[in-house]
């Protein structure tokens, strides 16, 4: 057997990022970026003013108050046609272009107004302007040229606003990886089918379905192959296409467990097969034809916990990313934790918070591996590397969260 990290670490190596595809930017969140975004336009383009007020000459108003005609307005989006003579002021609101020869902003606040005999209007400036103040230069968010988002990267609401103020419409994506599911067993019913006696209703394909959602994938779901190998070579001949086939169930040692006999007139390369860690130990990767191979074991807390490590660094590294492990965070133990065997431990635990509200993780007392219940519930996987001493309550340890992109 294997460790966890040797078995991501070797998976993320034998795969390669698919092809690429032009996407509207209104559809790119989410999406791996796969080319460089450059700036198509100075932002702002101009001097601009930060704030409602009036444009002045700075060395006019250093002796307050001082009375200035006002020369015009400036909306945004309607800049001031001429330049600013000595002696006048523009009124200004946030986002105007500043006027040729103005060097600052005095905010509306600041000043009062008053009409002159002749109708003509004007402004007393009351406060003593630095030069460039409340002017947002050209170029100060970005400039021409400027790259402002760099691949790989997958694309968050934030990217998506900053590719459209630099004037792009369209992204260069990589592609959804494309994700065949297959499960496995006489057993098993899909949800609403009659159930066989002493079967159960399926669940793996449906919470693989979800990770491989969850990180930008394209899942087809693969009817449920019963316990012959040539249905099971027939379906998985049916995924052509896929970038990824994912089973579960059947990858295991028992008479039933008919995966690699099945697959291997199709030409089955195994990587590995059995990771050193609980829940999950029978688990292989490989390749079969074009496409990559993961096997999930069957029981569904094994699958859910397999489908973390290794299902979503796997598309993450086929969307062009690094498929690293899944984040973790430092956490208290909520109750005493015994000395663990070879095998790395991913204990279901629930969160609460102690009085200083450090984050505490208390494992469930059942941690069976068909438990779909208990899963359900949890809130973090508490991490036991193998061969871990024995830790008491109190006491930190590593633990990933669960409810976010995953699970």
């Amino acid at each position: 057997m294997i460790s966890v990290e040797e078995a991501r670490a070797r998976i993320v190596a034998a795969l390669s990022p698919v092809g690429t595809e032009v996407v509207a930017l209104s559809s790119a969140w989410g999406r791996v970026l796969a080319e460089p975004v450059a700036a198509r336009m100075d932002k702002p383009g101009a001097d601009v003013s930060a704030m409602d007020g009036f444009a002045v000459r700075a060395a006019e108003c250093a002796t307050i108050p001082v009375r200035l005609r006002v020369a015009g307005s400036a909306p945004a989006g309607h800049p001031f046609a001429g330049r600013l003579a000595p002696g006048e002021a523009v009124r200004v609101f946030t986002g105007s272009v500043i006027p040729d020869d103005a060097d600052a902003v005095v905010i509306q606040e600041d000043t009062s107004h008053a009409e002159e005999g002749d109708g003509a209007a004007s402004v007393e400036i009351r406060f003593v302007p630095k030069p460039r103040a409340h002017i947002r230069p050209r170029a100060g968010d970005f400039a021409q040229g400027d790259v402002l988002l760099a691949p790989p990267r997958r694309l968050t609401a934030r990217d998506v606003g900053i590719a459209a103020s630099a004037g792009h419409a369209w992204l260069t994506v990589r592609r959804r990886p494309r994700v065949s599911i297959l499960s496995t067993g006489d057993e098993i019913a899909l949800p609403g089918d009659p159930v066989p006696e002493g079967g159960l209703v399926s669940s793996n394909a449906f919470v693989i379905e979800a990770i491989v959602r969850a990180h930008g994938g394209e899942a087809v779901t693969l009817p449920i192959a019963a316990d012959d190998p040539d249905r099971i070579a027939d379906l998985v001949g049916e995924a052509r296409g896929a970038d990824l086939i994912v089973t579960s169930g059947g990858a295991s040692v028992g008479q039933h467990d008919l995966i690699r006999p099945a697959l291997a007139p199709l030409g089955l390369s195994l990587d590995f097969w059995k990771i050193a860690m609980r829940p999950g130990k029978p688990f292989m990767f490989g390749r079969v034809g074009d496409a990559a191979l993961l096997g999930l074991p069957g029981n569904p807390v094994s699958a859910t916990v397999c489908g973390i490590l290794f299902l979503g660094p796997a598309i993450e590294r086929l969307s062009g990313l690094a498929g690293a492990a899944p984040p973790t965070v430092r956490v208290r133990a909520g109750t005493d934790l015994a000395a663990n065997d070879h095998r790395a431990d991913h204990l279901r635990a629930t969160l609460s918070r102690d009085r200083e509200g450090t984050l505490v993780a208390t494992p469930a007392s059942r941690q069976d591996s068909s438990q779909m219940a208990i899963l359900a519930a949890a809130e973090a996987l508490i991490l036991r590397p193998p061969n871990a001493p024995a830790v008491p309550e109190g006491q930190w340890v590593d633990a990933i969260m669960l409810g976010g992109r995953d699970i």
